[in-house]
């Protein structure tokens, strides 16, 4: 009734999927904040994608097991554009900040730039940095802010 070859063609495609679907199930998602051993630094917001005005909650964490000594109290913590041009940057005093491993500290961005204008709808790039006492620990995200 069916050729061979269109019965065996739909088998092996659906096997194929399955075990890709499997694959993909069994994957850790990226996103998830992971703890490692040694210097690491992770940002995490509470979704990729805003809208414009909306407030943005910016965790920075200390995900290794080494403490981590930043500049300020900004805690190294720069938006900018894709371009590499800081539209923002917290408002600082200039102490030594540590974040001791697990530790984590919270800052809340509503979306205003350091020149008071609001930002455009566009994607921009969170980014913040530290250091161990030996090695520069840098760690940057992308989020889009849309209309």
């Amino acid at each position: 009734m069916f050729p061979r070859s269109l019965i065996l063609a739909v088998v092996i495609g659906i096997t194929a999927g399955a075990l890709v679907g499997l694959f993909l199930i069994t994957q850790k998602n990226g996103e998830q904040l992971e703890f490692v051993e040694g210097s690491s630094l992770s940002i995490v917001t509470d979704k990729i994608d805003f809208i414009q005005a909306e407030e943005i909650n910016i965790k920075i964490i200390n995900s290794g097991t080494r403490s981590l000594t930043f500049s300020d109290s900004s805690y190294g913590l720069q938006v900018t554009g894709l371009d590499g041009i800081v539209l923002y940057t917290p408002i600082a005093a200039q102490v030594i900040s540590t974040l001791e491993p697990k530790q984590e500290i919270i800052f809340v961005w509503n979306q205003i730039k350091n020149d008071g204008d609001p930002a455009l709808a566009g994607t921009y790039k969170i980014t913040s940095s530290g250091t161990d006492g030996e090695l520069i620990v840098k760690k940057s995200i992308t989020i889009n802010i849309h209309k």
